[in-house]
């Protein structure tokens, strides 16, 4: 578990998101198109009153709310515009399992319907490096959303600068986006390279790290046929399940990569809601004189309070209880919309996977996984 106290006044800022976090947005289906058998890439239309609230950068996401009978689901997707419209808000869905929001959206949306959204926010970006720099991006299934257009805005923003790109996917016929990353290579055929590596395609005698699972000595053989160097001017996004992502660090690690240069974000694919656990007791720290506490939150400038009850398994529930524009989607550390920054008292917190170190050194946590370690707890969401 991890332990978070409010920082000291010395803790490096964070890059700023979005100062909007709270309430939805009702946008107008604009098109539909299916990637692949299992996906759809949906355009919403943006009216002009909405323009500056929708502006993002490559990399951010939004939550989608879908309501139905028997309760609301929320699901975060990151903004995927195709590479010749990098103004446009696109999202694209996969199907995932029955009943929830991506069935939904790959069977029964249609053009005009419209989609409740969250303003964009997030913080994953690709590093800055001096000009002409190689940036190495490796996505794992849909994770290739955020890091298609990242490699695009990093092409035409450096003149000079090469993007590699590595897709690991089951079959060629799992290559999300593989058209449109085609035709930004057409654009930019001796700076961007891109890598499909097939994790269960039978290509008869084919051996090697491009037709297996990709592990560790497989990054490695790619990084050198690639031309990367740890060093300076080499930086790494990674996108994936958990799996990938762990073991893509750690070679990357043990390989030289500076930390500083290497961002990344996990996905997960959504599933049933996890049965709901018993409380657990704080890792360290003081423990409530009372059975409730007060905690209180900024969001969007204004003050919420709330009251969190010895039953509550998170901040996020009592938060919620009061004040349901609290941001949030996943409930599992992965997606990072509740992230908040605290600024007085104590929190303990379960796996937070959506924060590095730094984030925990300046002082956030995610409420969905945090519990009250003290009488009163102050939180920043705007921070």
């Amino acid at each position: 578990m991890n332990t978070t106290t409010a920082p000291p006044t010395t803790a490096p800022p964070m890059q700023p998101v979005p100062s909007r976090r709270g309430g939805f947005h009702s946008l107008r289906v604009a098109g539909l198109r299916r990637p692949t058998a299992d996906t759809v890439a949906v355009t919403l239309e943006v009216p002009e009153a909405l323009r500056a609230v929708f502006a993002h950068h490559p990399g951010q996401h939004v939550v989608v709310r879908h309501r139905r009978p028997g309760g609301e689901l929320r699901r975060s997707y990151s903004l995927c515009p195709p590479p010749d419209e990098p103004g446009a808000l696109r999202l694209v869905i996969k199907r995932g399992g029955p009943g929830g929001f991506g069935a939904y959206a790959t069977s029964r949306l249609r053009t005009g319907d419209r989609l409740e959204l969250s303003a964009p926010t997030g913080s994953f970006t690709l590093p800055e490096l001096p000009p002409g720099g190689h940036h190495m991006l490796l996505a794992g299934g849909s994770g290739i959303t955020p890091l298609a257009p990242m490699a695009a805005h990093a092409l035409r923003r450096d003149p000079a600068c090469r993007v590699s790109l590595i897709h690991s996917v089951p079959t060629s016929a799992d290559a999300l986006l593989a058209d449109e990353l085609a035709h930004l290579k057409d654009e930019f055929v001796d700076r961007l390279t891109v890598l499909h590596v097939l994790t269960r395609e039978d290509r008869g005698s084919a051996d090697g790290p491009l037709a297996r699972r990709l592990d560790a000595a497989g990054l490695r053989h790619l990084l050198a046929a690639l031309g990367a160097r740890p060093g300076p001017d080499t930086a790494f996004a990674l996108c994936g399940p958990p799996g990938l992502l762990h073991s893509a660090r750690r070679a990357l690690a043990d390989w030289g990569a500076d930390p500083a240069l290497v961002r990344w974000e996990l996905f997960t694919t959504p599933s049933a809601p996890r049965p709901r656990r018993e409380p657990q007791p704080p890792a360290s720290g003081p423990v409530p004189a009372v059975g409730e506490t007060r905690v209180s939150a900024l969001l969007d400038g204004r003050r919420r309070v709330a009251v969190v009850r010895p039953g509550d398994l998170s901040l996020l529930d009592a938060l919620l209880r009061a004040h349901p524009d609290i941001p949030y989607a996943c409930r599992e550390g992965v997606c990072g919309s509740c992230r908040a920054k605290v600024l007085s008292g104590q929190v303990a917190a379960d796996a937070q996977h959506a924060l590095d170190a730094g984030d925990l050194a300046a002082g956030y946590t995610l409420v969905c996984r945090a519990r009250p370690n003290t009488p009163e707890v102050t939180l920043d969401f705007d921070a």
